[in-house]
């Protein structure tokens, strides 16, 4: 696996929420009280984008149809998603927020 710098974390300010691209992936990189979460930017019910949503503690709402997602698991807290989102490993390193990615 191989971690990829994304962002600063002041860039994110907790209980806000980052789109990224790296390495053709989407992501949404999540700061729940000071600890960053990283999930796939899409919203497995149809495709909205989470990094959009709002984040709710640790659950992100899909800006589309409110579909909800714990950012720690990835599983599905409130349909209409009934698939959990991918979640990736996530390292600080000094201010960098570096996200593992295969």
């Amino acid at each position: 696996m191989t971690y990829v710098a994304v962002a600063k974390t002041d860039d994110i300010l907790p209980g806000e929420v980052k789109y990224v691209e790296a390495n053709d992936y989407r992501l949404a990189i999540c700061n729940v009280n000071g600890s960053f979460y990283c999930i796939e930017d899409t919203c497995t019910h149809d495709g909205g984008p989470l990094g959009q949503g709002s984040l709710l503690d640790d659950v992100i709402e899909c800006p589309r149809h409110g579909a909800r997602f714990n950012v720690v698991t990835g599983k599905v807290t409130r349909m209409p998603a009934v698939s959990p989102v991918e979640t990736f490993p996530v390292k600080i390193e000094g201010d960098a927020i570096l996200v593992g990615l295969d």
